[in-house]
């Protein structure tokens, strides 16, 4: 991948510089944008599990994927990016449903995630073809089965995703699929700046 960088967050949540990447994450993690996603099928959501590779909380389960917008790419576009790149498929209806969303966490190994990451859910295209690189194993779980497994052990997924659970609606999968949805005029949508 080329221009793989990261867009940099001011305390306000303004785009401020941008960092590479593979270096940006580490024990001293500046603020930055990123994106999560939650890919659904009828009453089903995918969980994925984080490579052993992967830096930071390997082999965790989380949500489908998640990414980072590269300067003056939109959210949006991101998404479609890392749907390719992580699991091998196109999306369809993406959809932003927490656009607020913002968090900070730690790993075993001092490593720290520090996102302005608004999630969005999406539908899939083809059959997945997950990269090893980053996903050790997938899972289609009915939705109420995972709030429920986030209510009762948060401590077995990301810290992220307990947190995203914890601020949808459900367990109704409905709920969680259309009431939530946000108008796609939001501003989310709009292109990172190129600060």
């Amino acid at each position: 991948m080329t221009n793989d960088s990261v867009v940099l967050a001011d305390a306000d949540g303004r785009p401020c510089g941008t960092a590479d990447r593979e270096g940006v994450h580490g024990v001293d993690t500046p603020l930055h944008f990123a994106f999560s996603c939650h890919l659904v099928d009828g009453n089903r959501i995918l969980m994925t599990r984080r490579a052993l590779s992967k830096r930071s909380w390997p082999g965790v389960w989380t949500n489908s994927f998640c990414g980072h917008p590269r300067p003056g790419e939109s959210v949006v576009d991101a998404v479609h990016r890392y749907a390719q790149r992580e699991l091998g498929i196109d999306v369809d209806e993406v959809r932003c449903i927490l656009p607020d969303f913002r968090y900070r966490a730690v790993d075993a190994s001092g490593i720290v995630e520090n996102e302005i990451c608004p999630v969005f859910v999406a539908r899939p295209v083809g059959s997945l073809e997950p990269n090893p690189d980053e996903v050790a194993e997938y899972a289609w779980a009915e939705v109420p089965d995972v709030w429920d497994l986030v209510a009762r052990t948060p401590w077995a997924v990301s810290p992220w995703f307990a947190d995203q659970v914890r601020q949808l609606p459900g367990p109704d999968p409905h709920g969680f699929v259309d009431d939530a949805l946000v108008d796609s005029t939001h501003p989310i949508t709009a292109r990172a700046s190129n600060p």
